[in-house]
This record gives structure tokens, sequence and C-alpha cells, in this order.
């Protein structure tokens, strides 16, 4: 009998604000005012909770996954952001968390909503420069993708076009509703709150890789 690998699962409700101390690196400053609101997605390889918000080792010998940004609305100066997405899919050498290894991810790929006009392209690409991760990794790409997301009740499916897939529920916390953490040692703004999850099944195939 086979089971299924389990990944962890985060859902995160957060709200942008121009200003933003996170830069990413060796790029210019951008003083173009921005705000956003939206839902961010995220699964890794290591087992519920991922470690490495606690600074702790990988469960396995890397941590790879990625992060989904919805964005409900949001506008980079008079650009209309309502409706589009953003990705990021990154892996930490082994043995590191993506905390420790930051700057020498094995890869940090950025994946932006194909639909999203060329003048919105621009825009979220700014955006992800700004909250994705920016200079996680030295091997770096962008690309355009149709970037979905399904939801029935607590079961989420994201795809990022034929690169990757995650699916999973949010998990049940043993008083009802689903548990969630709080500040852990590796918060970002994009991470200072998030419901807990587990997937069923993670895919990627860009990067030189072939998760399944």
């Amino acid at each position: 009998m086979k089971t299924a690998p389990v990944f962890p699962w985060a859902l995160v409700t957060g709200f942008l604000f121009l200003g933003s101390p996170l830069q990413a690196a060796n790029e210019p400053k951008d003083k173009t005012p921005w705000k956003i609101t939206g839902q961010l997605e995220e699964a890794c390889s290591c087992d519920a909770a991922c470690p490495c918000w606690f600074n702790s080792k990988p469960t396995k010998m890397t941590c790879g996954g990625g992060q989904v940004l919805f964005i409900q609305n949001g506008n980079y100066g008079k650009v209309k952001l309502n409706g589009l997405a953003i990705a990021n899919m990154g892996q930490s050498p082994e043995g590191q968390t993506m905390m420790e290894s930051f700057g020498n991810w094995n890869f940090s790929y950025t994946y932006i909503d194909e639909k999203a006009s060329p003048e919105q392209r621009k825009a979220l690409e700014a955006i992800a420069a700004t909250v994705l991760v920016p200079g996680a990794s030295k091997r770096t790409e962008i690309r355009y993708v149709p970037i979905t997301r399904k939801i029935e009740g607590k079961d989420h499916e994201i795809a990022l076009g034929r690169y990757g897939t995650f699916q999973g529920h949010l998990v049940e916390g043993g008083l009802g509703g689903s548990p969630k953490i709080k500040n852990p040692p590796g918060a970002d703004p994009l991470h200072h709150e998030y419901a807990q999850g587990r997937t069923s099944k993670m895919t990627y195939t860009d990067a030189d890789q072939n998760w399944s």
C-alpha cells in the first residue's frame, strides 16, 4: 500500500501597505505607491507545521515548496490588480532551513498571472520582488502562467499552469476550528498569523525538479 507524501499547508490573510521595509536585493527602490489585500496559500515538503518557521532543520534533507498570493483588491499606482495572483517556488540547500540559507537557496522562481496585461505584469513583478522572498537565491526566473485556486469547504487546490500543483485541506483543531500559528520566529508581514493545514499532493516540474 502506498501513501501520498504529506506536506504542511499555511493559509494567510494579510494586508500590505506602501512603505514595506522588504526590498529586493540589488534592486533600485521603487517609489510607486501600492496597496493590496489578499490571501496567501503556502505548501512545503516538511511535515506540518514547517520547522523552518521555528528555526529548526527541515523534516527532510531540504525544505522545498511555494507560496501563492491571491490579490482580492489592489493597485500599483493607477494600475488596478484586482483578481490577479503572483507566486514563488523555492528550495533550501540540504540540511539548512529556509531562513538560515536565505540568499543561497537552490532556486527561487517567480510566477506571474498570465491574464495580467503588460502594464499589470510590470506591477506584479515589482510587488513580487518586494514581498515574495526577494534575494533568496542567485538562481531566479520569472514565468507567466495561469494561476488558479479552487476551494470547497476546507479543501484547497492550487495550480501554477503546467509547472506545479498543491492539493490539501485545513486541519481540525482539538477544540474545533483550524489551528493558527501566530508570530513564529521566522514571521514576516505575510506570515504574522496563518491557519495550519496539510496537503495530500504537491507537484513541481520546473527548475530541474520533478516533485510528485
